[in-house]
């Protein structure tokens, strides 16, 4: 994992036109991403796009079920997908929204410590950090050069099992 730092910095964007073109099409794909969530109970729409190192877009949504934790957040849900469909491609970027049906999300969302973890296996197969792009459904983006360690500092690897 030497090309991920140790130091983590997020920039800070105060409007998507401030992006690159490319970053403001993968954003707008998890927005529409985060329309097609099944979330009846939280009603906590999330939606993530990941740009794969072959030009692959993928998207994926939140999935809940009633019989919780059975559902899967939108990060892992593409992450596993791009994992089981190009296993031997890198992830070059995901973002990663929101959209509550209730009120208005106007800061960026974080993954949960199993989505970070489970992105943060994916950067250490590929000894690369994964670029992330935050935003709620309004508001300030973030983005982490650095991947998950930005969010997560103190991953799990499997090379401390001493395999």
């Amino acid at each position: 994992m030497d090309q991920i730092k140790k130091e983590s910095v997020l920039t800070r964007y105060s409007s998507i036109n401030e992006l690159s073109t490319a970053d403001q099409f993968l954003l707008k794909e998890a927005k529409h991403a985060a329309e097609k969530a099944y979330a009846p109970y939280s009603k906590f729409n999330v939606g993530c796009a990941l740009l794969l190192e072959n030009g692959v877009l993928i998207r994926g949504s939140n999935q809940e079920n009633i019989a919780y934790p059975s559902g899967l957040c939108a990060e892992r849900v593409a992450i596993f997908y791009a994992g089981s469909e190009h296993p031997d491609v890198p992830v070059l970027t995901m973002a990663i929204t929101v959209k509550a049906q209730n009120y208005i999300v106007d800061e960026p969302i974080m993954s949960c410590g199993a989505c970070l973890q489970s992105i943060s296996e994916y950067e250490m197969k590929f000894e690369k950090p994964i670029r992330m792009i935050l935003q709620g459904e309004t508001g300030e983006i973030f983005i982490s050069e650095n991947g998950t360690r930005a969010f997560l500092p103190f991953q799990f690897f499997v090379k401390q099992l001493k395999l």
